[in-house]
């Protein structure tokens, strides 16, 4: 549910400005109303790029870091020092990294020329012999030149010649001689070797600066946050009286009110505070029950419910689990995520909510895969193992309808589908009652009463509870109520004619969209199946290769498959799960019960917490 909010409006003498932005605080629960989104100063357009730089860092040490970093903040390193060390540090890394490649073309060409030393080259040169090195193809080498030098041949590469002239005199050939690099092999080999050894000395370095100093980057970025808010709040109040006030707006949750109030009273700060009015823009604050708040992070991912919305999340907890659970459809599968999820919070405690969350899709998983019969890919249903009492509550095997056999798991995701969108459709009335009021929300009433009871009374006399004449003129007496709403009343201030038009235009987007609404819930019935079947693949599998290998070995092949199969089943079987069903609740479920999800979250100004 959202949390009521109350509307309060200052006026602070601007030399006490500072001083009650810093009270307000440290109560650290009134969120600031902005007064024009995108006011900007030299100083919050500097905190803002440091910002940046900070969050480029953390990120680039994040993956160097592996989750073993220090937890302690070592404030005696100032944080342009820290920025300054770190940039150092991959400096140094990259000129270490760009002198190999030139390292290794040099050590490509020493290596026709085999591994001499220089020292020598250099004394007969002293001793009046000339050498030169040279590399041409055979078709640029010409005979001649043993007349004017000595040639020694060194390598002869497909259709390339390299050699060397010795000579009493300089002699000029019509090729230009190489300029070979003044080290030999050995020496080359050496130096490769020596960066090398000082790149991985550099990386380790950098990766225990990165380690020991990465939860203090988090602080400072956290401070600067704060920096943040606080300008961002300064920008907020607005000058008044030619800056001798400033007006301020904002919102307080109205458990937080009291004291709030006990503040401002000892204050000698003018306020009001108000009921919120229509026309009002509220922050959306969440307070939900245990359960429900773990899935708040998937309204979130769509858009906070506007402050006259409901809060979607406590539809969303359960019908997301049956979806997610739907999907999966293995109670083997489901076990897992429960066991992965306990495992991970205790190791990883920053994502105890997370966990909570596979937990809790894992438990669903286990129950509903049940109900579907499998279990790691086995059809329990068939299984002689499973108490008879236990299949009773198995959905498996066929049922005929108007006529034709259809899968009964489809029939179930089909009928999930239809009462997932006649919530939908409730949700769109009440919403509409509460914005508008009763009188202006009778066509969503109407579509209400003809598609939610129209499919109760269908369902009854299709399970034959109630006589054929009986529902017969139930449905053509909810028809007709309903028409009065959809076609007659659907907006008491405008002309009937007008009404009509909408109303049949309303028509044509519900025959249209409503049944490929529906029937977007069969992905529910087909991802379950086909991760059924590929987990029974993966049992076929691996039984097919024990009785081939046999014995002891055998038995380790199969478990392999087994363990390797099912792991990269759950994985892929996973994101379908949570993929599809969030589409379910975004898209038909949103778009049928008219949720916009404009709100702003609850953001109170408050102090960080300096370690």
């Amino acid at each position: 549910m959202i949390s009521k909010m109350k509307k309060l409006t200052f006026l602070i003498y601007h030399q006490e400005y500072e001083a009650f932005l810093s009270q307000i605080r440290e109560l650290g629960v009134i969120h600031v109303q902005e007064r024009q989104a995108g006011l900007m100063n030299d100083d919050l357009q500097k905190s803002l790029s440091r910002r940046a730089l900070y969050k480029d860092v953390l990120k680039d040490m994040s993956f160097k870091i592996k989750d073993k970093a220090d937890e302690t903040i070592h404030r005696d390193l100032p944080v342009d020092d820290l920025l300054n060390q770190y940039a150092e540090l991959n400096n140094k890394i990259a000129n270490l990294t760009q002198q190999l490649p030139s390292l290794d073309k040099e050590i490509a060409e020493m290596s026709v020329w085999g591994d001499f030393d220089w020292q020598t080259i250099r004394k007969l040169e002293k001793a009046g012999y000339y050498i030169q090195f040279y590399a041409c193809s055979e078709r640029e080498f010409n005979p001649k030149w043993g007349e004017l030098c000595d040639i020694v041949p060194i390598d002869k590469a497909v259709g390339r010649l390299s050699f060397i002239t010795v000579s009493r005199e300089p002699v000029k050939l019509e090729i230009e001689p190489l300029r070979l690099p003044n080290l030999s092999l050995t020496e080359l080999d050496s130096k490769k070797t020596g960066i090398q050894d000082a790149l991985v000395a550099a990386k380790d370095e950098l990766t225990a600066f990165c380690v020991a100093n990465y939860n203090t980057l988090v602080q400072y970025n956290k401070e600067l946050d704060g920096e943040i808010d606080l300008i961002k709040v300064r920008l907020d109040g607005e000058p008044q009286a030619e800056g001798a006030v400033m007006v301020m707006e904002g919102w307080v949750p109205v458990e937080n009110e009291q004291p709030v109030k006990e503040y401002l009273d000892s204050s000698s700060v003018y306020y009001e505070i108000r009921d919120t009015q229509k026309g009002d823009n509220p922050p959306i604050k969440l307070k939900n029950n245990w359960f429900v708040k773990l899935y708040e992070t998937l309204t979130s991912m769509y858009g906070m419910p506007s402050y006259t919305e409901f809060d979607p999340t406590p539809l969303i907890a359960p019908f997301f689990s049956l979806f997610f659970a739907f999907c999966l459809g293995d109670a083997g599968y489901g076990l897992v995520l429960i066991a992965l999820g306990m495992i991970l919070k205790k190791k990883m405690p920053d994502m105890k909510g997370i966990m909570n969350l596979v937990i809790s899709l894992g438990i669903f998983t286990a129950i509903f895969g049940t109900v579907l019969g499998t279990f790691f890919g086995i059809n329990i249903y068939e299984a002689t193992w499973v108490p008879e009492g236990l299949k009773n509550f198995m959905v498996s095997g066929k049922v005929e309808v108007a006529g034709g056999t259809y899968d009964k798991q489809m029939i179930l995701a089909l009928g999930i589908g239809v009462v997932h969108t006649i919530v939908a459709m409730l949700i769109k009335a009440l919403v509409q009652t509460s914005r508008f009021g009763f009188k202006n929300a009778l066509g969503a009433w109407g579509w209400f009463l003809l598609i939610g009871f129209g499919s109760v009374i269908a369902t009854f006399m299709f399970l034959n509870l109630i006589p054929q004449d009986i529902s017969k003129w139930a449905l053509i007496g909810i028809g007709g109520v309903a028409a009065i709403g959809i076609y007659l009343l659907n907006d008491l201030h405008r002309n009937v004619l007008i009404n009509i038009g909408a109303g049949v235009w309303d028509t044509y987007n519900m025959a249209t969209g409503l049944m490929g609404d529906i029937l977007s819930y069969m992905r529910l019935y087909a991802l379950g199946l086909a991760g059924g079947m590929l987990g029974g693949v993966f049992n076929s599998l691996g039984l097919m290769v024990q009785e081939g290998i046999g014995g002891i070995p055998g038995w380790v092949v199969c478990c392999l498959i087994l363990v390797l199969g099912h792991a990269f089943n759950i994985a892929m079987s996973c994101i379908s799960a949570f993929v599809h069903p969030l589409r379910l609740n975004f898209v038909e479920y949103f778009k049928n019960s008219g949720y916009e999800g404009t709100g702003v979250l609850y953001n109170p100004f408050t102090n960080i917490d300096k370690k």
